[in-house]
């Protein structure tokens, strides 16, 4: 399991959770919905972390999703301290900016 963050150009976040990173990030890539991460143009994963088990991935979500702006941001900062987008850093491609298939690869190992 993982607890992700996606980012804004302005920095706003997205927190979640999943069991499959990259099909995840590829599913907000390919977003067509009028969602809240397409409504603010949220696509840059810029921090993730591994969690075993569903319920501990759920709680430590919930855990950065009861922050406020600041630790969040301070945590995203300790992994990726120029907010780079790891996916792109990992060769993760989206073959049209609203395609759902991306290339071919491992899952990440931070």
């Amino acid at each position: 399991m993982w607890v992700y963050i996606l980012a804004s150009p302005s920095r706003q976040l997205y927190v979640g959770v999943t069991n499959d990173l990259r099909r995840r990030w590829s599913q907000h890539q390919a977003d067509t919905e009028r969602s809240y991460t397409t409504r603010h143009r949220i696509r840059r994963l810029v921090y993730c972390e591994p969690v075993e088990g569903q319920r501990e991935a759920i709680a430590r979500e919930k855990q950065i999703k009861a922050w406020r702006r600041i630790p969040r941001l301070k945590l995203v900062e300790s992994m990726n301290p120029e907010w780079r987008d790891l996916a792109q850093e990992w060769g993760w491609v989206n073959l049209s900016p609203r395609a759902s298939i991306a290339s071919e690869g491992a899952e990440p190992d931070p």
